[in-house]
């Protein structure tokens, strides 16, 4: 049954991206009516790529052990075969965590463990040893390569306020992301192999029965999740370096079709007598899961089929104007108590063109905003083959010859000139006449 779920947020996250270029997504933020933990909050659809709900996105955070998300794919891109590529486990690397007081997935010097083993002891229980292990076997006994390919990653993610200087999440001023950035980096993990399937375990016994692995995600152990039991929550990751990060938290849920991506930083970790807080990361989740499920829906705002818009049409005969229609469909999540009508539309077409035009030609565009909020700019195209008639075509060019400031400057100077020309032939013409001699007739 996991293994259902989890394949059906893979097709999710696959099924938007194939959307993509026949119905148009965009950004739709709506306020919430109640009050939050974390410092910052990003909640988007993953069925429509619509952003719902921000706070703080792109303000930099530490990122705690969510920092392994992009372990795990460098790991799984860099390795062709998951399960049957073995690691022996470096007792040097191990060392490197004395003193810590890091998450451990309890891995030992010198055992032999699959890369598919580790990727469950670095996402499960959160093991730093793990990440530690991974990094040096993907970067051939050199972590800091394995970082730099991290950072490579993230930069081809689009992640614009992203730097690691380590696989496993530990802080350090220049170990940093956002909300937005690490959705961007989830939303790519989701795709990779096995992903999906491991980061949704509540528990494994994968390196063995008496060291069994336990998820540190509340909302996916119905055993000792509690009231942190999210049952529609699936994976991914927490993070937690006390109060340097607070809790962090990265997951999807999915319910009634509808399937989310949350990441939620900075809740805060214990009071001044260092009493634990809540896990205020999880507890945003769920509202916010919970708000997004009862409260939103996607609706079709304009339909590929639709005529939007009519403008005039130049040089086809018996044909005067031309239809207009979105180039696609373009849907997005709502509130459902939104009328589609309440959809505010600015057209940006020219008041004319002219023939010929083929049917899928760009005219113009459309731009939908909804309460003041720009949501998305769609391409208006013909929607025929108008052909253009030469005669109309002809006509028009010789009326706007004759209507020209240079057509009417040329009759002018004819003018002139044959009124100069009348006035030379009249003064001639008496001159002529003036020295005709006078004839003497006689008289008889």
């Amino acid at each position: 049954m996991k293994k259902l779920l989890s394949l059906f947020i893979s097709a999710a996250v696959i099924l938007a991206a194939l959307l993509v270029p026949q119905i148009s997504t965009s950004a739709a933020e709506y306020p919430i009516d109640f009050g939050v933990h974390c410092t910052s909050l990003y909640l988007e659809n993953l069925d429509t790529e619509t952003v719902v709900y921000t706070k703080n996105p792109d303000q930099r955070r530490y990122p705690a052990s969510t920092t392994k998300i992009m372990t795990y794919i460098i790991t799984a891109e860099n390795v062709k075969d998951l399960k049957n590529t073995t690691v022996t486990i470096k007792s040097s690397v191990l060392h490197m965590l004395d003193g810590t007081g890091s998450s451990m997935a309890g891995l030992k010097a010198d055992e032999k463990l699959s890369v598919y083993q580790l990727l469950h002891c670095l996402m499960i229980p959160s093991g730093n040893d793990a990440a530690l292990v991974l990094a040096d076997y993907v970067g051939k006994g050199d972590i800091n390569k394995f970082v730099e390919m991290m950072n490579k990653k993230a930069e081809e993610l689009g992640c614009e306020n992203t730097h690691f200087v380590n696989p496993h999440g530990l802080n350090d001023p220049d170990h940093y992301t956002t909300v937005r950035d690490m959705a961007k980096i989830a939303k790519y993990a989701c795709g990779l192999p096995e992903f999906l399937d491991i980061t949704d375990k509540a528990t494994s016994d994968i390196i063995g029965e008496d060291r069994y692995l336990v998820t540190t995600n509340s909302m996916i152990d119905p055993v000792r999740g509690g009231d942190l039991f999210y049952p529609y929550a699936k994976g991914i990751k927490t993070g937690s370096t006390g109060n340097d990060s607070g809790f962090c938290l990265v997951s999807t849920a999915t319910k009634n079709q509808y399937t989310y991506l949350c990441v939620a930083y900075g809740a805060p970790y214990e009071d001044e007598e260092g009493e634990l807080f809540e896990n205020g990361a999880m507890l945003d989740s769920i509202n916010l899961y919970d708000w997004a499920f009862d409260d939103l829906s996607i609706k079709t705002v304009l339909d590929r089929k639709e005529l939007a818009k009519e403008i005039k049409l130049e040089f086809a005969w018996n044909k005067d104007t031309i239809q207009l229609s979105p180039a696609k469909s373009y849907s997005t999540i709502l509130p459902d108590d939104v009328d589609i009508s309440s959809i505010e539309r600015s057209y940006r077409v020219p008041d004319k063109i002219e023939a010929p035009v083929k049917d899928g030609d760009v005219i113009g565009q459309v731009d939908l905003s909804y309460n003041g909020q720009f949501l998305a700019s769609i391409d208006l195209i013909a929607t025929e083959n108008i052909d253009r008639s030469e005669l109309l075509s002809a006509l028009d060019s010789l009326w706007r010859f004759m209507s020209s400031q240079i057509f009417i400057t040329i009759l002018i100077i004819i003018a002139v000139l044959a009124g100069i020309y009348a006035i030379v032939f009249f003064v001639y013409r008496r001159k002529k006449r003036a020295q005709r001699p006078v004839k003497k007739y006689r008289k008889f």
